[in-house]
């Protein structure tokens, strides 16, 4: 739907920087939590700052070849606002991009969104008890003056995980006379075609986009440092009476979206819990996959290389029908030895190869355990965020930190799912944000002040009770390295537990938890524990008792047009 009104007004638009609330990146949990404050009834002053020139975060920045999700496309979206239009089983970019567009438009978001904005320092000012967060303007915006400030009330931090590219540290990399380029910042102006191109990296996103340029290319040399586990993906099209079923029938994608979550669930065990019977046996269809496309005794070698040593779900897992099969083609080479620095020409290789190139692709990931980064980050009495995690990065819940009043952080430390769609975390932390959010401005509203953050002995019980379960995790497995582990060891991105097990731990918020000051908190403490009901994305009606219910009403509608016949 069209946004009716897509000019900004002056008590809440583009010129105004004293909003109730800041929510730094417009991509899917800054969105939601926008939407989730609207539809709370608290008001639509809030500001959007997002460094890119458009909605969508990680699937705007994200354009590279073969671009997709590996979570299916009817649990890729809100649950208040299920697409019945997806053209696949598993979503493109594009597509999910252009659900994101629409949801921005439908709740008219835009006029709050300034684009090209980042944050590069956010300070809480005690005296004033409010954040102090300093944007940086580029592009055409600077052209009225870079740096300006926004006082807020609450600051969210929506940024994720997925944001900012990690380059190698590799020697010798500045001196490459070819064309160097991140998947996250891929150069749609420049043609690989005929070239002779490296792609470092064989995560996920390396398995998207081999596939599709070793079709263009001369010849493409694939850097594996460790293989990875491989399912198949079984992707194909959504028909058209299925996407007009869904359309005009919304229980139907309701039921089907809830049979997928029913399925993602039941590989939570298989893919966290190491010694259980389901992860024997997705291992073993991993390795039947493998063998079922690289059948020859010719790819035993091949099959070799690309068998991991380490368990199943220990690093992220790729989802893929064409990986393997590319790696086949004649003009396809997996180098497996170890890169030892990076020519002017190409790469060297320690074994003393040398791989000739026009193209290097770093397919390398992101500063996932770098939470906030680059943005420098100040709580009470100044204290810098780099020193509460000197340690590695925690929050309460993954939303709350300690020292940082009035704040929250939406796909935070420890909660990525490495099964199941992270929109049902995101969906979660906003019911549970909004809740301290909507605390602080109905305070506000009654001129009192009132200020919220977690008291540090519940960050550290709760961050234990978490990094224990994790320790148990294949995660945490030593024979390899993943995204899912800092540098010390310390497993900072993943959940724990299920999703389910997530949204029942934060339907409900124990203001006791919480070291509330101002002259609200009285008010707020009295309220004790909060309740409300978690979104339930799982069956919780059987298709048995579905098709009697059908049967039910469309028997009884039988009944009454033959007794209306009869008159």
């Amino acid at each position: 739907m069209a946004d009716p009104n897509p000019h900004p007004k002056a008590d809440y638009g583009r010129n105004v920087n004293s909003p109730d609330v800041l929510i730094i990146g417009a991509g899917i949990s800054g969105l939601c939590i926008a939407i989730e404050m609207t539809k709370a009834g608290q008001g639509r002053n809030f500001i959007i700052v997002e460094k890119g020139s458009q909605v969508g975060g990680t699937w705007n920045d994200n354009v590279y070849p073969g671009c997709c999700c590996d979570v299916l496309s009817h649990l890729y979206s809100y649950s208040f606002e299920l697409n019945p239009d997806w053209t696949r089983e598993y979503p493109g970019q594009e597509e999910i991009q252009d659900h994101l567009i629409a949801v921005a438009h439908k709740y008219q978001l835009y006029k709050h969104i300034r684009f090209n904005s980042s944050v590069t320092e956010a300070r809480w000012d005690d005296t004033n008890n409010k954040w102090r967060t300093t944007i940086r303007r580029f592009g055409q915006e600077a052209e009225t003056g870079e740096d300006y400030t926004i006082r807020s009330d609450f600051l969210v931090s929506a940024v994720g995980q997925l944001s900012v590219p990690r380059y190698p540290r590799m020697s010798g990399l500045e001196l490459f006379e070819g064309k160097i380029m991140h998947s996250a910042r891929w150069d749609w102006n420049f043609s690989i075609q005929g070239k002779r191109v490296g792609i470092i990296g064989t995560g996920a996103t390396a398995a998207q986009i081999i596939p599709e340029i070793a079709q263009s290319t001369s010849q493409l040399t694939v850097f594996q440092r460790t293989p990875a586990w491989v399912m198949p993906r079984h992707d194909k099209a959504i028909s058209s009476t299925r996407q007009a079923i869904y359309r005009y029938l919304p229980f139907a994608q309701r039921r089907y979206r809830a049979g997928l979550m029913d399925f993602r669930e039941s590989v939570f065990e298989a893919t966290v819990k190491p010694e259980s019977a389901r992860h024997f046996h997705v291992t073993s269809v991993s390795r039947q996959h493998m063998l079922g496309q690289l059948p020859s005794s010719a790819s035993a070698k091949l099959r070799e290389a690309l068998t991991p040593d380490y368990p199943f779900s220990c690093k992220r897992i790729i989802v893929s029908d064409d990986y393997y099969p590319t790696l086949l083609r004649q003009n396809v080479k997996l180098e497996t030895s170890a890169i030892s620095n990076i020519t002017p020409t190409g790469i060297q290789m320690e074994n003393g190869t040398h791989r000739d190139l026009d193209v290097i692709i770093l397919a390398t990931g992101f500063r996932t355990h770098e939470f906030l980064y680059p943005m420098r980050i100040y709580g009470m009495g100044g204290q810098p965020l780099s020193n509460t995690w000197s340690k590695g990065a925690s929050a309460y819940l993954g939303i709350e930190v300690e020292n940082l009043p009035n704040f929250g952080i939406l796909y935070g430390p420890n909660t990525n799912l490495a099964y199941n769609s992270e929109i049902l975390q995101i969906e979660a932390q906003s019911l549970y944000l909004i809740r301290l959010i909507s605390a602080v401005l109905t305070q506000k509203r009654k001129g009192r002040t009132l200020t919220v953050q977690p008291k540090p002995e519940v960050v550290e019980r709760y961050d234990r009770e978490v990094q224990d379960q994790l320790s148990r995790s294949t995660f945490a497995d030593p024979s390899c390295t993943s995204w899912f582990k800092d540098e010390h060891g310390r497993i900072t991105t993943n959940w724990c537990g299920s999703a389910i097990d997530y949204q029942k731990r934060t339907c409900y918020l124990d203001w006791n938890d919480y070291e509330v000051l101002g002259s609200g908190a009285a008010e707020v403490q009295k309220r004790g524990v909060e309740r409300w009901r978690r979104r339930v994305e799982e069956t919780q009606v059987s298709d048995r008792n579905c098709i009697i219910c059908v049967a039910a009403v469309v028997l009884t509608g039988l009944t009454m047009w033959a007794a209306w016949a009869c008159k």
